[in-house]
């Protein structure tokens, strides 16, 4: 009975030995399950986002050019979209897949490998930090360049529409400002002629003032010295004398010629 009770307990610790070496591969599998699928979407999340930068780059390079159609416009606006769909779809299954990690790590069973596990777990956290920051710092900075060009294409917009809703009157606009050229040009050489007038006025003035200068200079000197004076008044007695005399004379001569002619 003895050997019959040692044999059943050898087989009991046979068996849970065994179902303890069965659970170890399982949870073994599983992890290493886990960290290849972390290392998939880490593959494929490098991919996309470099896939995703240069998407952003080409579509500001591509906005900024001035014959950007519709089509391409909205092409690549929902590639972006998808792009984004995407890479936020790929980030959160890593974090799901993070999180598996973290709960496996906390299981009692593998306890003696915690230290190497936590490790590898912290590398691939690191990793999906990284990722995730390079997503919404490319995105950021896309929508902030989007928002610029926006803004650009905006102003030039309105440029446009302004210069093609001017563009009926600027037949009349032409002519407006042909005449108010011409008024410049007219008030410019009434004030050349009122400036020529004024000059002029100045001139005549300056004249008179030296005319009426030497009237009163003769006139100061005529009364300083009488004897000229009356020396002066003699002659022009003795000049409308003689003229008087040569009229006189004038005159019979005429007379007498008119009566020797009619004679």
């Amino acid at each position: 009975m003895k050997d019959c009770d040692s044999c059943l307990s050898l087989t009991a610790d046979d068996d849970v030995h065994s179902q303890s070496t069965t659970n170890m591969a399982t949870s073994s599998n599983y992890w290493e399950d886990l960290r290849k699928e972390a290392r998939q979407l880490e593959n494929e999340l490098d991919l996309k986002l470099v896939s995703f930068s240069k998407l952003c780059t080409s579509y500001s390079s591509s906005n900024s050019r001035e014959q950007r159609t519709r089509n391409s416009s909205s092409s690549q606006d929902n590639m972006l979209v998808a792009m984004t769909t995407e890479l936020q779809q790929l980030l959160a299954n890593l974090s799901a897949v993070n999180d598996k990690m973290a709960e496996y790590t906390s299981t009692p069973g593998v306890s003696s490998h915690n230290a190497a596990l936590m490790h590898t777990l912290q590398r691939h956290r690191d990793i999906l930090q990284d990722y995730t920051h390079e997503f919404h710092k490319t995105q950021s900075n896309f929508f902030s360049l989007r928002e610029r060009e926006d803004l650009l294409g905006s102003v030039h917009r309105d440029i446009e529409s302004y210069k093609s809703s001017s563009g009926v009157n600027n037949r009349k606009t032409e002519l407006f400002l042909k005449e108010h050229e011409h008024l410049r040009n007219s008030d410019s050489l009434i004030d050349n002629a009122i400036s020529i007038a004024m000059a002029t006025k100045e001139n005549i003035t300056f004249q008179r003032g030296m005319l009426k200068s030497i009237q009163t200079r003769v006139t100061t000197l005529a009364n300083r010295f009488p004897t000229i004076n009356s020396l002066i008044q003699k002659i022009n007695l003795r000049k409308r004398r003689d003229s008087l005399i040569l009229g006189g004379v004038i005159g019979v001569c005429t007379i007498l010629l008119l009566l020797y002619t009619f004679h």
